[in-house]
């Protein structure tokens, strides 16, 4: 299935929901540009949902360490909610669970950026 993508704001913070695969080529496309253009645009939090993910490969992977460079480089900060068990345990198995703030779900994703603003 390709990927779909679905976005809205809460609190100012960017909710993107991922469906489908996230795999080299014009899925892995879709999700940089539209994460690039939200960081060029200003947008300093974004939540990426990936509980619709049902693949990911290792250009996918390779995508999500590119985006979370590109929005640190720029003074965001990316999070990821409701992996699925197959992205968890492959995030577990190439230690990128240590690079990530990963959240059960998305709505615990945005109330840690609200905690993170309150401080």
């Amino acid at each position: 299935m390709q990927l779909k993508l679905t976005k809205r704001t809460a609190d100012g913070i960017l909710v993107i929901g991922c469906s489908g695969r996230i795999v080299f080529g014009d899925e892995s496309s879709l999700l940089r540009e539209e994460v690039k253009k939200s960081v060029q645009d200003g947008v300093k939090r974004i939540v990426l949902n990936l509980g619709e993910v049902n693949y990911i490969d290792s250009g996918g992977l390779g995508t999500l360490v590119a985006l979370h460079t590109t929005a640190h480089n720029a003074g965001a900060t990316i999070k990821l909610a409701s992996l699925t068990k197959r992205v968890g345990d492959l995030l577990q198995v190439t230690k990128l669970l240590t690079v990530f703030d990963v959240h059960d779900s998305e709505s615990e994703a945005l109330e840690s950026f609200r905690k993170e603003a309150v401080a």
